[in-house]
């Protein structure tokens, strides 16, 4: 029995001491369109810019699993949000809706608890959004998620698992707005909220604000009027060993810097969502367009 276990810690070392020292870089996301698209650029920009491999490991689920990979080094990079590293993995409280006192408190506690850099922001900020149909906006006069609320109990909403359980997700919303709902939200995955808002299945969803299909199918993003969340400014997160490993993927990195708006990502989304492009041409094109 001693042997046995000695055998699988030698392995595992022999794991580990290969995964850290492999001679490829790994690109995660989690399992959404937005980030599939971020983290296809990434890995065309750096394979251009290192000429290295570059594997690709997308739709690896949501933000704590994307998390551990990062930390275990199965992955060197993903992109994240700085609102939800702040509140979902920090469980740090929000103190600032600044967009740059949130991603400095998040740079700070990454690198001090996780040995991981937050890379500069790649320029739209991605915050939760509640949607509701446009046609049900007009005719109410809703605006805001303080006038929605005295239409929510006669209401269903849809959300996606993720919100649900989030700290900066549905308790803290309906506590801070006092929203009542006809019944318990809908859990569903997140490509299905906006067939189910558009097919009246449910009456709110909780979105992206940079999510492609919100024009396309008249929808209406409801003002925020009580700013309960936080900037969720788009950021990629790379382990400081991968920065060491790879000359010049830092300045890869920093190449994104501010090269997307939030109106460019909405037509980066829609292109996928709405247009069903292909994502490797639709971020090809993109870096082209930016001159990377």
């Amino acid at each position: 029995m001693r042997n046995y276990l000695l055998l699988l810690f030698c392995g595992a070392l022999l794991l580990s001491s290969c995964r850290n020292t492999r001679d490829h870089i790994v690109i995660g996301s989690k399992n959404f369109t937005e980030q599939v698209i971020i983290a296809e650029m990434i890995a065309q920009h750096v394979e251009s810019k290192l000429n290295i491999k570059v594997e690709r490991r997308f739709y690896l689920g949501g933000s704590y699993i994307a998390h551990q990979a990062l930390l275990a080094g199965r992955i060197d990079i993903y992109p994240e949000y700085t609102g939800t590293a702040l509140t979902a993995i920090l469980k740090l409280p929000v103190q600032s809706g600044n967009a740059a006192e949130v991603r400095n408190v998040v740079k700070r506690e990454y690198a001090r608890r996780f040995q991981v850099e937050v890379a500069p922001p790649l320029g739209f900020n991605n915050t939760f959004a509640m949607i509701i149909r446009g046609e049900d906006a007009r005719k109410s006069g809703i605006r805001t998620l303080s006038d929605a609320a005295k239409f929510t109990p006669q209401w269903r909403a849809g959300v996606g698992y993720e919100f649900l359980e989030r700290p900066d997700g549905f308790k803290g919303l309906v506590a801070t707005y006092g929203l009542r709902f006809r019944e318990m939200p809908r859990v569903m995955d997140l490509g299905l909220l906006y067939r189910a808002l558009k097919d009246k299945q449910v009456d709110i969803v909780a979105g992206n604000s940079t999510d492609g299909l919100i024009a396309a199918l008249d929808c209406l993003v409801l003002q925020d009027d009580k700013h309960y969340f936080p900037p969720y400014e788009a950021v990629p997160l790379v382990r400081q060993d991968s920065l060491s490993r790879f000359p010049g993927l830092e300045a890869a990195l920093h190449d994104l810097e501010d090269k997307i708006s939030d109106d460019e990502m909405r037509r980066l989304n829609y292109a996928i969502d709405g247009e069903h492009r292909d994502v490797k041409v639709v971020a090809s094109e993109f870096l082209k367009s930016k001159g990377l």
